[in-house]
């Protein structure tokens, strides 16, 4: 057994121990509401399809009724087809993410001229990795609600016509000595600011100014106080042996990108594998990948950094901060440590590694993040003063982004000349004069300079689909004035890139999307002003209550709000998907009469409060009861509540108002309880896997490397037997089904690494935009009705609270009833401060699959490659399959969710669908779906070998969860090749499948979590 702990998915299932029965009773209790969402004419006609198919008995007629739905759709040829494009070939184009907030280097799939899909860049390694919002950047492309052309005054009109508006505003601010100001966010393209710089030449008075809605204020000034250059730190996590981080969520959005790489090969299971120690508020991403999580009010944790520091410089008497100084003084150059908050907590965790000479620290400078509060403040100042003569918003809204909004809506109205290059109807698109629609970066030509010696390329995938326009673009019409022949902003990238890339061609550096060049300076440390750091981390006053705020995985700063796929990914600490809430603990709600409460179809409710700050109050926000949270604290999302900003965009709460721009940490919250209650759109309860012993392994580092996995009494992993009248045998040697030959050809199989796999929710998004998985809505995640083929289960493990008899029984000692500095005794309760596991279950493709025997027309049958297959012609919709799935991996697709104005997610109009792979069928209503291990690209790499007359390379083979996985957690492969990654990951020792005592045998195997700390209970 590979722990004695207890698994749990809610407080609810600790509560009530039958609850999981609960859950599977009303799993398929309900009808379909065909009367209210049918996408055809069936509900004129009398008979659901189901009462249909009773009469007919599932009779062959049955089957060849269902398979005739499928419309007829004709489509038109070229009539002069472009020379690169070959109808059914994808073409792949390196290109840059960038959106103002993230980045990454990326290649773009296009099929018929269409970006369909984002893949990682595998040249640009870490700066390649994609997150779940870079994989979902390919809908942000096709969305209806964007601005499509120019405004004037509220008034479609031409680019000539603003242009000429714009040109007089420009003249006219020049010969007043009045200041032209371009507002954009971060933009580290060294092209954009060589333009401005030949922009600023014509006009003298312009002036840049950056501005962010999160903006890392306080880390670029701690940088600036550290290294004396306002740059973030880029650091490597590879050969690091303890991580200790305050508040830092370095898994997430922290210094301007994520250590998910790097920390997952640290990670790996081992005599040096890295111990990581999160001390936090809130349950952050990777506080739930720690080690040891110490949960702590946001003052507690700046007092316990400011101990960890002085007991690095002299001692502390604090015992928490004694042994995190202990273990880092063990561990010396080969420890790090992250802080976040506030600009003093950071400029101690840099002074701290500067002690620790950490290697970890690699000098070079991450260039993403380049906000100047001073100099934002400054132009405040100008607006105010009516200095201003022309302002140009680069895609940014102050006025929904800052908590001094309505005073910057005030001021607008002190600048003449207002422009916005926007991509919403919203705020500041309202109080422009003048709105030129922003070229998506699918459509846009750019460079980048993301960190130290490295060198980006942006190219377009796709002809502008609407009249819109990159702002380098508009500043060459402005410069050089209209029908310039040098306004081609691609001639003028191409010529300034020259000087970047060295000695290779433009077009080879297109060609891989990156490459040595670009920025060359770097950091090291050069000063750092302790005591004043000390000093600041001092006057935050502590609270009875105070508040962290956070970005989500799927929202980030809210740059993409309107995306449906965003909004609909659960989010993988809470489960809960459509909204932001108040994070609270379970002793703090229970103090304040707050309550989460799950009604008769297991849907769960939350109660509303009115949350104040500052004199700030922001009404109506859901709580939601973490598990984890630190008690004193909540927490509370950014991003969200976006007004005028497309069809999803507004849904939950805008936090920004409680925001100051820089500390991301507020005291003294007042809460006041509405009587409401909210509607959660959860997804934790939804999945009953049949069985509950241990679906999510774990095991002590100490003993996975000193206790043998199989050892007769301690083992942590051993082999299933079946006890039979001949004596115990292993699973494998008993069946009731025969074996066949599957050694002929590629016999597939995934890997999953419950020790890498961080949950960001990459995979989820990169499995809907391959296999065309749609959007749902909240309405239907709450009816339990996702359509999801992959998910990332959730599950709290933590010590079993015993009884007062029990402790009696077995004579237990302080340390284990009360536990230590780092670990939880046996006397809290379960849900105060859990480990979490991530398990991301699809499909387990099974080679004894239940589903295949109960299926009354053959619908789902097994290939001998090892895919579980859906012939969706064939399926009737009995849901015989689900029923009979102990996995719970199948979804019933219960209408039609494209033309159905029930479901408006981008899929209702011809702009919304260019993002379907044309590989896949959109599938109909009435059929059930799953995972299919991405048949389509298996097949597509098996026939190019056979076009090409050779053997199939170990890492051809992939699918999209693979792909998108930044931490490498997932491997799929060729078990028929016997020198295959998949293979030797088969043999190894932390490796078991889930339910192998019901003997389906599935080509989905785990790898057990590893924990790098010592267990005080035994």
């Amino acid at each position: 057994m590979a722990s004695n702990k207890i698994q749990f998915r809610s407080i609810h299932e600790l509560k009530d121990p039958a609850l999981n029965t609960k859950l599977a009773q009303k799993e398929f209790q309900n009808e379909i509401p065909v009367d209210e969402f049918s996408g055809d004419s069936e509900k004129d006609s009398g008979t659901s399809r189901r009462d249909f198919l009773k009469l007919l008995g599932f009779s062959t007629a049955a089957v060849t009724l269902a398979a005739c739905e499928a419309p007829v759709i004709k489509t038109i040829p070229y009539v002069v087809k472009p020379h690169d494009i070959i109808p059914g070939i994808p073409n792949y184009y390196a290109s840059t993410y960038f959106d103002g907030y993230d980045f990454a280097s990326v290649l773009v799939k296009t099929r018929e001229g269409r970006p369909i899909k984002i893949e990682p860049n595998p040249a640009a390694n870490e700066l390649g990795r994609t997150n779940a919002r870079t994989q979902a950047a390919v809908l942000s492309l096709y969305d209806n609600d964007k601005v499509k052309q120019p405004k004037l005054d509220g008034k479609d009109e031409t680019f000539d016509k603003v242009d000429d508006f714009v040109l007089k505003g420009l003249t006219e601010a020049q010969a007043g000595g009045k200041r032209i100001v371009v507002l954009s966010h971060s933009f580290a393209s060294p092209t954009f600011k060589k333009l401005f710089a030949d922009f600023k030449t014509k006009y003298p008075t312009a002036e840049l100014v950056t501005y962010d809605a999160l903006p890392h204020a306080a880390a670029l000034d701690a940088a600036q106080e550290v290294f004396g250059q306002r740059a973030l730190p880029v650091y490597d996590l590879a050969k690091t042996q303890l991580v200790v981080s305050f508040q830092a969520d370095f898994l997430s959005d922290f210094n301007g990108g994520s250590l998910e790489s790097s920390y997952a090969i640290a990670r790996k299971p081992g005599p040096q594998m890295m111990r990581h120690i999160q001390v936090e508020s809130n349950m952050s991403l990777a506080g739930a990948n720690a080690d040891t999580r110490i949960k702590l009010k946001p003052s507690l944790v700046n007092k316990t950094l400011v101990e960890v520091y002085n007991g690095l410089n002299g001692g502390t008497s604090d015992k928490i901060a004694a042994g995190i100084v202990k273990e880092l003084q063990e561990k010396g150059s080969n420890a790090v440590v992250f802080a976040d908050g506030s600009k003093g907590a950071q400029v101690l965790a840099h002074l701290i590694n500067q002690k620790l000479a950490s290697t970890a620290f690699t000098g070079k400078a991450n260039f993403l993040k380049e906000f100047d509060g001073a100099r934002y403040q400054e132009f405040l100042g100008w607006m105010n003063a009516g200095q201003v003569g022309v302002l140009i918003t680069n895609n940014v809204n102050p006025i929904y982004s800052s908590n001094k909004g309505e005073d910057f809506r005030k001021a607008l109205a002190k600048v003449p000349y207002v422009v916005a290059v926007a991509d919403k109807k919203n705020e500041m698109y309202k109080a422009a004069k003048a709105v030129i629609p922003v070229a998506n970066w699918l459509e846009s030509w750019g460079d980048m300079s993301p960190q130290t010696g490295v060198y980006t390329l942006m190219q377009p995938t796709i002809q502008k689909i609407y009249k819109s326009r990159q702002i380098e673009e508009s500043l060459l019409v402005w410069m050089n004035g209209k029908n310039n022949a040098a306004n081609n902003y691609y001639d003028y990238l191409k010529a300034n890139a020259a000087g970047l890339i060295g000695g290779t061609t433009f077009n080879k550096a297109l060609y891989g999307g990156i490459i040595a060049g670009g920025n060359t300076a770097s950091l090291s440390y050069a000063g750092g002003n302790a005591a004043q750091a000390v000093a600041e981390l001092g006057n935050f006053k502590a609270s009875e209550m105070e508040l962290v705020l956070y970005t989500k995985t799927s929202m980030g700063d809210g740059t993409q709000a309107n995306n449906p796929w965003l909004q609909e990914l659960p989010d993988p600490i809470s489960r809960l998907s459509w909204d932001n809430y108040l994070t609270i603990s379970p002793k703090d709600a229970e103090r304040l009469g707050l309550e989460n409460d799950l009604n008769a179809r297991m849907q769960l409710d939350g109660s509303v409060v009115n949350l104040t700050a500052n004199g700030v109050t922001l009404k109506d926000v859901p709580v939601f009861i973490q598990p984890g949270q630190a008690e004193g604290s909540v927490g509370l999302a950014l991003g969200y509540g976006k007004k005028d900003s497309g069809a999803v965009a507004d849904n939950g709460v805008n936090a920004y108002p409680l925001f100051d721009g820089s500390n991301l940490i507020v005291s003294n919250i007042k809460l006041d309880k509405t009587g409401e209650d909210h509607e959660f759109a959860g997804m934790q309860l939804q999945n009953t896997l049949m069985g509950r012993y241990e679906i999510a392994r774990e095991v002590p580092l100490e003993s996975y490397l000193n206790v043998d996995f199989n050892d007769e009494e301690l083992g942590w992993n051993k082999p299933l037997e079946y006890h039979t009248i001949g004596g115990a045998l292993p699973a494998g040697k008993i069946d009731l089904w025969d074996a066949f030959d599957d050694t002929d050809g590629p016999h597939f199989n995934l890997s999953v690494d419950l020790n890498s796999c961080t949950g960001c929710g990459a995979c989820i998004i990169a499995c809907q935009a391959e296999n065309n998985v749609p959007v749902v809505g909240k309405a239907e995640i709450r009816m339990s009705r996702d359509m999801y083929w992959l998910r990332i289960d959730r599950y709290y493990s933590a010590i079993e609270k015993l009884e007062t008899r029990e402790v009696v029984d077995r004579g237990l000692n302080a340390a284990e009833l009360y536990g230590g500095p780092f670990t939880e005794g046996i006397l809290n309760h379960p849900a105060d401060n859990p480990d979490v596991i991530f398990q991301p279950v699809m499909c387990q493709h099974c080679n004894h699959a239940p589903c295949e025997t109960v299926c009354p027309v053959a619908a789902t049958s097994h290939g001998k490659q090892g895919q579980n297959q859906m012939a969706y012609n064939r399926c009737i919709g009995t849901r015989y399959c689900a029923n009979n799935c102990p996995y719970k991996v199948r979804r019933f697709n219960w209408f039609t969710y494209n033309l159905n104005d029930k479901f408006d997610f981008h899929q209702n109009n011809d702009l919304g669908r260019m993002v379907l792979n044309p590989d896949v069928v959109v599938r109909t209503r009435g059929v059930m779906e799953k995972c299919s291990m991405c048949i389509q690209m298996t097949q597509n790499t098996i026939l190019e070998a056979k076009k090409e007359g050779r053997v199939i390379k170990d890492g051809e083979f992939s699918t999209a969860c693979v792909n998108a996985c930044p931490t490498g957690a997932m491997k799929f492969g060729d078990m028929n090749d016997k020198s295959s990654k998949v293979r030797a990951l088969y043999n190894d020792n932390r490796r078991y499948t889930l339910l192998e005592e019901i003997g389906t045998k599935p080509n989905v195997f785990y790898h057990t979590k590893v924990r790098n700390r010592k267990e005080n209970i035994v």
